[in-house]
């Protein structure tokens, strides 16, 4: 896959993820409650994100590959949107960023172009769903079921797409004006999220107590991209040293790259883990204001 010491360490909490909620799903449909087949397509759904995201789905060109940024402060792939690519054009030759804000304005833009990657899958999922819901002749209990699905499969698209419309209006405005120095958070799925619980049925002690739980979100996500970048410079300094043939040399560098890449393995699936119960709580907000 010629994946970064970093894509590695992400594909294993990715997995790990995807390995636990399917456990957890096997254990629903055991029991009955997945009737209408909902989290078994969900779970399809971030499969076939995983498979594009590390490039394991067979097709050319489709992997999200990260950027060198970590290293050298530079990109190396494209945006595949023609907007975001000028907005990023026009903010790299703005003089407004620091090197550390252009790395962390990058990371920004490449997490919108992910989420628009997840609409673009779950719509194909649901236009698909809807073409064979379609040719069903003879309405039946188990087609209200499927309608239920879709219904709520739209909802989800409605939420990710606001989601999107919003993420892209904070990437213009900053890429205009730089970063606001009052800004409460700086990480782009921490911004996300504080917006869309904005928009949440909350209260507003409620809201409050999400607050400080993004803080503290944050702060993992911080240390995890501190791993991150440890564990970049502990593989250059590997591969270096594998080089100079020097044994005694190269034992300790791998012990240090073991340890970074497990670290940073455990921090990846917590950030995960932390990030879909933060945004199952969003959700279930939203849908409470749309009923």
């Amino acid at each position: 896959l010629h994946l970064s010491a970093v894509k590695l360490a992400e594909l294993h909490s990715d997995l790990k993820m995807q390995e636990k909620d399917e456990l957890s799903w096997k254990k629903l449909k055991a029991e009955g409650l997945d009737e209408d087949g909902e989290k078994e397509a969900k779970l399809r759904r971030n499969l076939n994100v995983i498979m594009t995201k590390y490039g394991m789905n067979g097709k050319k060109d489709s992997q999200l590959v990260d950027t060198n940024y970590i290293k050298d402060g530079t990109e190396s792939d494209t945006l595949d949107d023609p907007r975001l690519e000028k907005l990023w054009s026009k903010a790299k030759t703005s003089g407004k960023f620091s090197d550390e804000e252009l790395d962390k304005l990058w990371r920004e833009f490449k997490h919108h172009k992910e989420k628009i990657h997840e609409y673009n899958i779950l719509l194909e999922t649901v236009s698909r769903t809807e073409d064979i819901h379609k040719n069903v002749i003879n309405p039946s209990e188990e087609n209200v079921m499927k309608e239920e699905l879709l219904h709520n499969k739209h909802r989800e698209l409605k939420e990710k797409l606001r989601s999107i419309n919003q993420g892209f209006e904070r990437l213009r405005k900053v890429s205009h004006q730089g970063y606001d120095t009052t800004s409460e958070f700086e990480e782009p799925r921490v911004i996300d999220l504080w917006d869309m619980a904005k928009s949440a049925n909350f209260t507003e002690k409620e809201l409050e107590s999400f607050r400080e739980e993004l803080k503290h979100f944050e702060a993992k996500i911080e240390k995890h991209h501190h791993y991150q970048k440890q564990l970049e410079i502990s593989h250059q300094k590997l591969k270096h040293v594998e080089e100079t043939g020097d044994k005694e040399h190269l034992n300790r560098n791998k012990e240090k790259y073991a340890m970074l890449e497990e670290k940073t393995k455990e921090l990846g699936y917590k950030v995960k883990k932390h990030l879909q119960d933060l945004s199952s709580r969003i959700s279930q907000g939203l849908q409470h204001n749309e009923l």
